[in-house]
C-alpha cells in the first residue's frame, strides 16, 4: 500500500496544474493517454523505491509514504514521470518538460533518458547533475553532486555507492560496489574496487583511497545490498 498526502486524482491534477503553469503552450491535456498512463506508471515506480529507504520521511504507521511536499521524494517522482513519458511513448517534448519542471523546482539535472536505476535516492538536491552514466541500485547522491563525461566517455557505477555533499565522478570511471565518495572528492578517470573509501583530505587537499566494511549507502536503504553482482 502507497500512502499518499493527496488523493490519486487529486495528485494527477495538481502535477497536471505545475507542468502547465510552468510551460503553458496547451499542447498537452490531463485526459490525455500519454499522462495518464506514464502518471500511473511512475507512481508504481515511485512506491517501489520509497519501500527500500530507511529514512522515517519515507515510511508512515507501517506504510510506505509520499508527500507531495517533500522536495526529494517529489525529485524522484518527476524523474521516474519524465522517464516513463520517454519510455512508454519516445515523445521527447513532454518528457523534456517535466525533466525541466524537475530542474526548475528541486535544482537537479538529470535527463528523461537517463539510466537511472529502479532504487536511488537524492538528498536535498540543489545543484545535482546526473549525467548519462551507467548506474546501479542504491545509488545516493547529496547537494552539488555531479556525475560527467569526459571526451563522450561515462562512469560505470556499481551497487551501494554513496556520493558525499559536493564530490564529482567524471570520466572514465568503473566503481565497484559499496564504494562512498567523500565530500568535495574529485574522482576523475579512475577505477575504485568494492568497498573503497575515496575522499579530499581537509588539509592537504590530497585524494585518498582506503578500504571499510561499512558502505554508507547501507544506512539509506532498509535492505541488505548485495555486491559482485549478487541478486536484490
Amino acid at each position: 500500500m502507497f500512502k499518499l498526502t493527496l488523493s490519486k486524482e487529486a495528485l494527477q491534477a495538481y502535477v497536471f496544474h505545475q507542468v502547465s503553469h510552468f510551460f503553458p503552450d496547451d499542447r498537452l491535456s490531463p485526459k490525455d493517454t500519454l499522462f495518464k498512463r506514464s502518471f500511473n506508471l511512475a507512481l508504481e515506480r515511485s512506491e517501489f523505491c520509497f519501500q527500500h529507504i530507511a529514512l522515517k520521511s519515507f515510511h508512515h504507521e507501517g506504510t510506505t509514504f509520499f508527500s507531495h511536499l517533500h522536495s526529494d521524494q517529489y525529485t524522484l517522482f518527476l524523474w521516474f514521470l519524465s522517464n516513463s513519458i520517454w519510455r512508454e511513448f519516445e515523445t521527447e517534448e513532454i518528457a523534456s518538460k517535466f525533466f525541466y519542471l524537475n530542474k526548475a523546482l528541486n535544482g537537479v539535472v538529470c535527463m528523461y533518458d537517463a539510466g537511472m536505476p529502479d532504487i536511488f535516492l537524492v538528498v536535498h538536491g540543489g545543484g545535482v547533475v546526473l549525467g548519462k552514466a551507467v548506474y546501479s541500485d542504491f545509488f545516493v547522491c547529496y547537494q552539488g553532486c555531479t556525475v560527467g563525461a569526459i571526451n563522450g566517455v561515462y562512469p560505470v557505477i556499481g551497487k551501494g555507492v554513496a556520493m558525499a555533499p559536493q564530490s564529482a565522478i567524471v570520466g572514465d570511471c568503473c566503481i565497484g560496489d559499496h564504494v562512498t565518495i567523500g565530500n568535495q572528492a574529485l574522482l576523475r578517470n579512475t577505477n575504485l574496487n568494492n568497498g573503497s573509501l575515496y575522499y579530499r583530505h581537509t588539509d592537504t587537499g590530497q585524494h585518498i583511497t582506503q578500504q571499510t566494511d561499512k558502505p554508507w549507502a547501507q544506512s539509506f536503504f532498509n535492505v541488505p545490498i548485495p555486491q559482485n553482482g549478487g541478486s536484490s
